[in-house]
């Protein structure tokens, strides 16, 4: 990975953590004030509404890390190691709290009034796509342990070689 891209991915990662600490931040400081709302149907699920998307950000901020970790390997050149399973199971352990929090937030808006019912469905069409990315997360996880393995044993017939030598 060239020089360039890493200082744009990490750019990118940069601001998206940076915004998600500040929606986090601004959540919370309107969820403290308790501003109430005109609509009664809207005002019972606010509170769980607001943890629910706190909670998301945050499941965004993991998996951003994450990819800073792993950005940082692959510039060094030891992605191909043990210790990057650890962040790819933290990231697909992410997407899933992130589809499970997704649901409970289709789960919190459902009964009522307070949104239509098309929204309602929406929202699981999006834990759907959440739980496909997890997905794809795991079966890159398991292209990096066929390139860990073929490391391993090319490292190994290396030093068979040079004992042979």
């Amino acid at each position: 990975m060239g020089q360039l891209t890493v200082v744009a991915l990490r750019g990118v990662v940069g601001v998206l953590l940076a915004g998600s600490v500040f929606i986090q931040a601004v959540l919370i400081r309107l969820l403290a004030s308790g501003s109430g709302d005109p609509d009664a149907a809207l005002a019972a699920v606010r509170t769980p509404v607001f943890l629910i998307v706190v909670l998301g950000a945050a499941a965004a901020q993991v998996v951003l890390v994450c990819v800073w970790r792993l950005v940082t390997m692959v510039r060094r050149g030891t992605v191909f190691s043990l210790d990057a399973f650890r962040y790819v199971h933290v990231v697909i352990g992410a997407f899933v709290a992130a589809a499970l929090l997704v649901f409970a937030l289709g789960v919190v808006l459902a009964p009522g009034e307070a949104v239509a019912p098309g929204v309602v469905l929406l929202l699981g069409g999006v834990v759907v796509a959440i739980l496909g990315v997890a997905l794809v997360v795991l079966v890159l996880r398991m292209l990096l342990a066929q390139a860990v393995a073929r490391d391993v044993e090319a490292a190994r017939m290396r030093d068979e070689l040079a004992e042979v030598i």
